[in-house]
């Protein structure tokens, strides 16, 4: 990924985080975030207990995730590719320039001339109609965007995460309208920025005992058999 820390492009990660914090390479685990806030959320947050789950988050970019039976899935019936929707076609564009921060600065700079972060729209949506149609817009966008992706992976539930979704008062009834669909669940995450960070620490755990029980086991042949 050239377009992201170009700065560390190359470099190895594994290794200079081993040397700085004084560990076996082996022990350090690298994880997709938008993967991390979903199994967050599927362990402890808004997707407890669901076979098929979906996560997406909402920011400067738009991360997302797949999830059946607890585990993050890359490949399936649809599931895009590595579980990315952000660079998916859709309306000449991507996903990520009808739901993304860009898009709600965009449609409230059409209404009113005027360039704003997405935190200064979101609180003057109480006396401003721009503001308030802004984010409709953006709800009825999400909503349609996320019923075209999400139809052939049939989710149980979809959770929300991101700074975006904090304002999710303002989209949320327009994105489930245009959802409009019954079995699927679109929810807000209650976790938040500690979604990821128990995802993580879920990930590391399950294949750090996994990596430990296999050097354990001689000849390939399990304790248990």
């Amino acid at each position: 990924m050239r377009h992201k820390y170009q700065q560390l492009y190359g470099k190895d990660l594994r290794e200079g985080l081993a040397q700085q914090l004084k560990c076996d390479p082996s022990r350090i685990h690298f994880l997709n975030d938008a993967a991390a806030f979903l199994l967050g959320e599927l362990h402890q947050g808004a997707a407890i207990g669901v076979s098929r789950a979906i996560g997406v988050t909402l920011g400067t970019g738009v991360g997302s995730a797949f999830a059946v039976g607890g585990k993050i899935v890359v490949t399936g019936q649809g599931v895009p590719p590595n579980g990315e929707i952000w660079n998916l076609a859709y309306r000449d564009l991507t996903v990520e320039d009808f739901i993304s921060t860009r898009a709600i600065q965009r449609t409230y700079q059409q209404f009113t001339g005027i360039h704003a972060e997405v935190r200064d729209i979101a609180a003057l949506a109480v006396q401003d109609a721009h503001a308030r149609q802004t984010f409709q817009i953006f709800g009825a966008e999400l909503g349609g965007l996320l019923r075209h992706i999400c139809v052939a992976f049939a989710p149980q539930r979809i959770v929300l995460g991101g700074g975006i979704s904090r304002a999710a008062n303002l989209f949320l009834p327009a994105a489930e309208k245009e959802l409009s669909d019954p079995a699927t669940q679109l929810r807000i995450s209650n976790l938040f920025e500690r979604a990821p960070l128990i995802g993580a620490g879920v990930s590391w755990k399950f294949n750090h005992t996994n990596f430990a029980l296999r050097e354990r086991e001689p000849s390939g042949i399990s304790e248990e058999s």
